[in-house]
This record gives C-alpha cells, structure tokens and sequence, in this order.
C-alpha cells in the first residue's frame, strides 16, 4: 500500500529542444513516459501522476492506466510544474513530501527512486536526491555530468554543500554524479518556486543552486547507478538497447 503523505510526480513536456516528442519515444514497444511512471508505481512509495502540458501525453498516460494532470504550458523548470499539479491532485494539503521524479529516465530503477526518501527522516533536511561515484575521466571532465560536493553524514547520506558542472573537488578523493531526482518538503517546494533564480544558478544554469544559496538544507543518498537519462537521438537508442533486454 503506497504511503498518502507522497506524491511522485513525474513532469513531461513534448517541446524537448534536442529530442522533440521525447516523452511518447517508443522504447521496447512502449512510451518512455510509460517506462518512467510504471517504474514510479512499482515502487510503491506513494501516488503517481504525470504533469503535462500535452493533452497527447495526458490521453498517452490515461490510456496505460495511469494518472495524468494538465498543467500550464508556460512553467520555466519541472519544479514549477510539479508545484502546480501538487496543488491540483491535493488541494487540501495532505501530501508531505513531494518526489520530482524527471520524465526522461525509463532506466530508472526502482530500487534509485525509494532511496531518495530516507534524508527526510531528519527534520532538518529540507530536499533529498540522489549522486553517484564517478568511476571514470569522461564523466569526470563533461561538463555535462553535474558533481554533487558533500561532506559525509556517515553510511550513504552526505551533506550538500555545492553542485557544479565543472570537475570538483580537486585532489585526490571521490567525486560524485548528481542524479536528478528530487524529494521535497511540500514546504520546501513551496518556498523554492518563490524564490527568483540566484546569481550561482544562473551561472553554473543548476536550479538546486537556488536553494542552497537561499539557505536550504540538501542531502544526498550514494547510490550504486546512474539511470541513463535520454537527451538525444544516441541516449534514446541507448535507452532502447537496455530496456529491450530486459
């Protein structure tokens, strides 16, 4: 029985700018949108529903037996749009905690996205998500792969002190591939889509910069793999290659 206090929401949008149409992408006979939502739904965390501007992704959706809500077409980040369908699914404010999980990882497993909830056991953490260790120098150096700094809580869980795309900390030691999985606070997402973008955001273009530097409290969970989001022509065939073996 999934948990009433979690939403999981997953937000979709057709107008992708290196991979239009991506949400509907077939992928081993299915939508990627269907891929993520039924991987969301297996793990059995809470309600799931898809947050779209698309009437075609929404009836997409419906018609695989899941939930879809529309949402305005004009929402600058998947945080805004989730916020929005959190306000429509529970307008009387019973859900906690609100999972952002992002539309483009039909790799996703199920064990990644139950992990991202257990920081937020701790009263203080206001956004949990997810990094990785980077094991090799391409990710190491593509500016592409966004490193997670932290400092270590003990077990898995470390302390977010900054998100950079650049190759750091420098010196010997571990680096981390931040995962773009997000459980808010409803609080927490409240306040984050409030807030206007802040000076390191715009520079490093990272929307969580905009909570640390507004003060907000971010851990992350060290998982073992990286699900494999899909941006262009070469990550969708990738995706394909995986999701068709198994």
């Amino acid at each position: 029985m999934t948990d009433p206090r979690i939403l999981v929401l997953i937000p979709a949008r057709m107008a992708a700018t290196r991979l239009p149409g991506k949400p509907l992408a077939d992928i081993a006979g299915l939508p990627m949108i269907v891929h993520v939502m039924r991987r969301a739904e297996a793990a059995g965390i809470g309600r799931v529903a898809v947050a779209t501007d698309t009437a075609e992704i929404a009836a997409v959706v419906t018609a695989h037996g899941g939930e879809a809500v529309m949402t305005r077409a004009e929402h600058p980040s998947g945080s805004d749009r989730i916020h929005e369908a959190m306000q429509k699914l529970d307008p009387d404010g019973k859900a906690e905690i609100v999972v952002n999980l992002q539309g483009d990882f039909p790799t996703i497993t199920i064990d990644n996205i139950r992990e991202v909830l257990p920081p937020l056991e701790d009263p203080a953490v206001d956004i949990a998500t997810l990094a990785s260790q980077i094991h090799t120098e391409e990710e190491d150096l593509a500016p592409s792969v966004v490193k997670a700094i932290g400092t270590s809580l003990g077990g898995k869980r470390m302390r977010a002190l900054y998100f950079t795309r650049a190759t750091a900390p420098t010196g010997d030691g571990p680096r981390y591939h931040h995962i773009g999985l997000y459980a808010y606070r409803r609080a927490a997402l409240e306040r984050y889509v409030s807030l206007p973008p802040s000076p390191l955001e715009l520079q490093e273009k990272l929307e969580q910069l905009r909570a640390l530097e507004a003060g907000m409290r971010i851990d992350f969970t060290i998982v073992d793999t990286v699900p494999r989001g899909v941006d262009t022509p070469a990550d969708l065939e990738t995706a394909r290659g995986i999701l068709s073996k198994s």
